[in-house]
């Protein structure tokens, strides 16, 4: 049955610029609709927390998310300091998202050691116990905008961090598949290996279910002269939609009105209300959002 929550927008961003450069784009993704603009965080791109005040000036309307924070990278005490500092500047307007991390060579580039993918869900876990209880004593300072800190957006895709996930998010987001070990590739889900992984979830969330948001970040948007054209990163393609990239429940395809029948569909069958684009397909996809509104 599908969710009666409003679908909601937002767009990641993450190609660093100037000052006027990141204004100017997140002017823009307000002009053309989104209700989210979100900050990713790896190395080479800008940092979440300055260009999220620097997107807050330059808008009024949206709200703003860190997409994800590479979470062990952070000492959880500082980084609700950061995270509430960051929020009571901009209003209540901020989302804390948080990711496990996994692409090693930023690690290395760190001079960090890489974890087990079970300690770095272990430490984002930590990170969440600690942000919630900090926020949850009334004495703490610099006091959040929003009562009780921004809500919470955990991604991931396997068993131990949707738990996690299930357990504490307000907002659950899928990335539309899973990173090779070294995390620098994407193996995208097809439809079954969707499905699995939210009736897994929901199966967890139980009473829950119906108070958390389910995200989708849509891997790929692709026009009608581009529907030939997938990227390298992206092989190979799940076995259900070895021949079809329109099977893909993170890819959209076709012209704007039938890309909006496909954020229906997924809407319908799987639940997602909350679509998150990247940077790239900003211009592709604002279309698709004039057409379902």
């Amino acid at each position: 049955m599908p969710s009666q929550r409003q679908l909601r927008f937002g767009v990641n961003m993450f190609v660093p610029g100037s000052r006027r450069e990141w204004s100017a784009k997140c002017r823009r993704a307000e002009e053309l609709g989104f209700d989210v603009i979100g900050v990713a965080d790896h190395l080479g791109f800008s940092a979440p927390f300055p260009a999220m005040l620097l997107a807050a000036e330059a808008t009024e309307r949206v709200r703003l998310n860190t997409f994800v924070l590479n979470t062990p990278f952070y000492n959880p005490v500082l980084l609700a300091r950061d995270v509430a500092s960051t929020d009571q500047f901009i209003d209540g307007r901020m989302e804390l998202g948080l990711g496990a991390g996994y692409v090693k060579a930023e690690y290395d580039a760190a001079g960090m050691p890489f974890p087990s993918g079970g300690k770095r869900v272990e430490q984002l876990e930590r990170t969440v116990t600690t942000l919630r209880s900090l926020f949850a004593d009334k004495e703490y300072q610099p006091r959040p905008a929003q009562p009780s800190g921004p809500p919470l957006l955990i991604a991931g895709w396997g068993d131990r961090l949707l738990r996690v996930a299930a357990a504490h998010a307000d907002i659950i987001a899928f990335p539309g598949g899973w990173a090779s070990a070294d995390g620098e590739d994407i193996h995208l889900a097809g439809a079954a290996q969707m499905e699995e992984r939210l009736a897994y979830v929901r199966g967890l969330l139980g009473d829950r279910a119906d108070a958390v948001e389910l995200n989708l970040l849509v891997q790929q948007v692709i026009p009608p002269a581009e529907q030939s054209v997938m990227p390298d990163r992206f092989e190979p393609l799940p076995p259900d939609a070895a021949h079809s990239a329109e099977e893909i429940p993170s890819v959209l395809t076709g012209t704007p009105a039938e890309m909006a029948q496909q954020i229906e569909d997924r809407r319908e069958r799987y639940g997602f209300t909350y679509f998150t684009v990247m940077e790239y397909n900003m211009e592709n996809f604002a279309p698709v959002i004039a057409e379902l509104r």
